[in-house]
């Protein structure tokens, strides 16, 4: 899928594209799993995007482990919640969108609570015209709901949405209600079948911000933002 027409919106998945706690969720979910016997990889961001429980009995030995691993996950979590930072150039990205008239939205499988203190404790809260929550809705990414609903709330169609995540379940939300998706891959292998239903898949942060801006401004002879 491959448009050339302007969004007018673009939608950010929220962990691992604008705030960098993939290595804090990673620490967290090896800690849950460690008196069980799990070994979390990278591997397992392809899969995150929803209530924890849904990946959480894969890693422990015994289901009835599962709320314990939970607990502990949440306890580490919490106890080290100040070391989530947005990526560099983040912030700068929001605001030139916001000044090229271009809205901006988050679809995150994080919770409310958790996702107003990250945008409210980083002062990134008043770019978004819309948040969109994993405890929002019933269903969950990869089920499209979220973005639908956003479309909704911004009023806009899906050839008018990009949106940017960096695990399997954005690219299947995203193209499941036929929006453009820019994949982050990070550091970690790419299933040939997501690879290619992504509108494009990038290897860093900085990289997926530099392509935001493009496909907003292309045509207008405005500098290419670059961020590391």
């Amino acid at each position: 899928m491959s448009r050339s027409a302007r969004p007018k919106a673009v939608v950010f998945d929220l962990d691992g594209t604008l705030v960098d706690s993939l290595p804090l969720v990673l620490a967290a979910i090896t800690y849950a799993v460690e008196p069980f016997g799990g070994r979390p990889t990278m591997d397992i961001f392809a899969h995150l995007g929803g209530p924890p429980d849904r990946f959480m009995a894969a890693l422990v030995d015994r289901p009835e482990n599962v709320p314990e691993a939970l607990e502990r996950m949440a306890r580490y979590h919490r106890a080290n919640f100040h070391l989530i930072q947005p990526y560099p150039g983040a912030t700068h990205l929001l605001e030139q969108l916001r000044s090229d008239g271009v809205q901006i939205a988050v679809w995150t499988g994080r919770d409310r609570a958790s996702t107003v203190h990250v945008l409210q404790e980083h002062r990134l809260a008043g770019h978004f015209a819309a948040v969109v929550c994993g405890d929002d809705l019933p269903s969950h990414k990869p089920d499209s709901a979220g973005l639908n609903e956003i479309m909704r709330q911004l009023g806009l169609k899906p050839e008018e949405i990009f949106f940017v995540g960096d695990a399997d379940v954005d690219v299947l939300g995203g193209v499941g209600c036929g929006v453009d998706t820019l994949l982050i891959r990070h550091n970690r292998t790419i299933n040939e079948n997501i690879s290619a239903r992504s509108w494009r898949t990038v290897g860093s942060h900085g990289e997926a911000y530099a392509v935001v801006l493009e496909r907003v401004r292309q045509g207008d002879g405005k500098k290419l933002f670059a961020s590391s």
